[in-house]
């Protein structure tokens, strides 16, 4: 796949993704064959167990099979959209065992847990916690593009020529891309930390609510 160029690939994928909705398993196979080892790389670093992975794998194929209609060729490739539909996966199975995880352990350790003091680390878990989702408040605020590029390098762990091959961008757009997007994160990571440290809080749309 990596020597075919990059504007027939797009082309080719974008027949793929018509016929698939026209109903074509060959065509969805083909689909699969071509970015499904890609996906399960980024569902892997996501995830790290490689269950997991495979069921946010699964997901979005199986999301692409039900309405191939959602991707967009004139909004960009279908390897990027796939990709971004992947990580959405990913990180919808790593919370959904997070909160199966910590209902069990409520159900069976609830009393104790309740009745013991904070282990050693607590505040060390508390400050990862707030840290965590400021980060999460921040990466909203991006542009889309600039979320795109930075999911996938930071998140997804690809090189920055590597990003460029799957969202069919230029290696100087991603790179500016990066940067103008790394540089937005820093200053909104020090207004939102500077806001928590003054008693506010923000909700889910980056909002200051008290």
């Amino acid at each position: 796949m990596d020597t075919e160029p990059r504007a027939e690939r797009r082309s080719a994928d974008a027949e793929l993704v018509a016929a698939v909705a026209a109903g074509d398993q060959q065509a969805f196979a083909a689909l699969y064959d071509r970015y499904s080892r890609q996906a399960y790389s980024l569902a892997l670093r996501v995830c790290v167990d490689p269950e997991f992975a495979e069921e946010a794998v699964q997901e979005a194929f199986l999301a692409v099979w039900k309405d191939p209609g959602r991707f967009d060729p004139d909004r960009g490739g279908f390897a990027s959209w796939l990709l971004t539909l992947v990580h959405h996966r990913s990180v919808d199975v790593v919370r959904r065992q997070a909160s199966h995880r910590k209902r069990n352990l409520l159900g069976g350790d609830e009393v104790i847990d309740r009745a013991s003091p904070a282990a050693a680390g607590a505040d060390e878990q508390a400050l990862t916690g707030v840290v965590g989702g400021l980060v999460r408040q921040a990466l909203r605020q991006l542009s889309v593009d600039q979320r795109q590029v930075i999911a996938l390098a930071y998140l997804g762990g690809y090189t920055q020529a590597e990003v460029a091959s799957m969202t069919g961008l230029p290696l100087g757009t991603v790179k500016s891309r990066t940067f103008a997007g790394i540089k937005r994160l820093r200053d909104l990571l020090a207004s939102l930390a500077r806001g928590h440290h003054n008693g506010g809080h923000y909700n889910d749309g980056g909002m200051e609510v008290q």
